[in-house]
């Protein structure tokens, strides 16, 4: 295609502009060259040439290598925000992706461990600093429900024990204050005590690797499985598992969507809506089990 360079211009406004994350940029780029090579399959070759009709080619071409209505929407959706891009730069004169829409995926819920497993999970036995450091992690992953990334990325001065209180940063670089709970709080007191054995003397993350520099996604990853299969936890866990279970039993708790909206760090109450479903899963089951009509007889 004549003009993919703005692909290239595209990611650099993603990423100095609006300083997004580079995983992002990085699937920003992947659906928009899929579209580029499209394009240049189809002849066109330049993006003001591309219309509507081509766009739902594009789609319905997508729909017949066999990926999913989501896969598809997110290909879409990059598209629709390149074109913003290109209009504000004054390259094209109108959107085409407008007026497309792609096939509804089926909504996937989210996993979650129930309170009691997430209770035997976080039992971990043992001491000295790496147990210190990975019960305190797993603590404040389910207690303030933190994305992998907000965790690693947080600094020693982020954590207020007495306000009991995380600042993290999120997504697009939006703070947020996030409440944090007395068990995650014992255990991040008694890592602030045996972090000096393992971090670099100008090391300012809070959670470190015994290399004593920052510790990295992959490692919080790796010791989540570690300790979830030593507590013999027949699920698969990972990092992001805690959030769902924090958001999870907040909400059967609270019924407070806006609350868990704003713990979650959410921009969208959509996104948070996911939850309503679990909740009611869990309400039709007890619902199932509880009234007189619902009840099924004993063979």
């Amino acid at each position: 295609m004549n003009d993919a360079s703005w692909i290239d211009r595209f990611i650099r406004h993603l990423e100095f502009e609006r300083r997004l994350s580079p995983l992002t940029c990085k699937n920003y780029r992947r659906d928009l060259e899929v579209l580029a090579d499209y394009c240049e399959q189809s002849g066109v070759d330049e993006w003001r040439h591309l219309d509507s009709e081509h766009v739902r080619a594009y789609a319905a071409a997508c729909f017949r290598k066999g990926l999913g209505g989501k896969t598809i929407q997110r290909r879409l959706s990059a598209a629709r925000t390149f074109f913003r891009y290109l209009i504000r730069e004054n390259e094209v004169g109108k959107n085409p992706i407008t007026s497309v829409s792609a096939p509804k995926g089926s909504k996937r819920l989210p996993d979650n461990l129930d309170a009691d497993r997430m209770a035997r999970l976080l039992q971990i036995q043992g001491d000295g600093p790496i147990v210190d450091r990975d019960r305190a992690i797993l603590e404040l992953l389910y207690s303030s429900g933190l994305r992998l990334a907000e965790l690693t990325d947080l600094n020693l001065g982020d954590v207020d024990v007495h306000d009991a209180t995380v600042r993290v940063t999120g997504k697009g670089n939006k703070d947020r204050i996030v409440p944090v709970g007395r068990m995650a709080l014992k255990a991040l007191r008694q890592w602030t005590i045996t972090r000096a054995d393992m971090a670099n003397a100008d090391e300012r993350a809070l959670f470190v690797s015994n290399r004593g520099s920052r510790i990295s996604t992959r490692s919080v990853q790796s010791r989540v499985k570690y300790w979830a299969k030593q507590q013999g936890i027949d699920a698969n866990v990972y990092p992001h598992l805690f959030r769902h279970s924090f958001a999870t039993h907040v909400l059967e708790s609270s019924h407070d969507l806006r609350g868990v909206q704003e713990l979650l760090g959410h921009a969208n109450i959509s996104t948070t809506q996911v939850y309503t479903h679990l909740d009611f899963q869990h309400l039709a089951q007890i619902y199932d089990q509880t009234h007189p009509r619902a009840r099924r007889k004993k063979g």
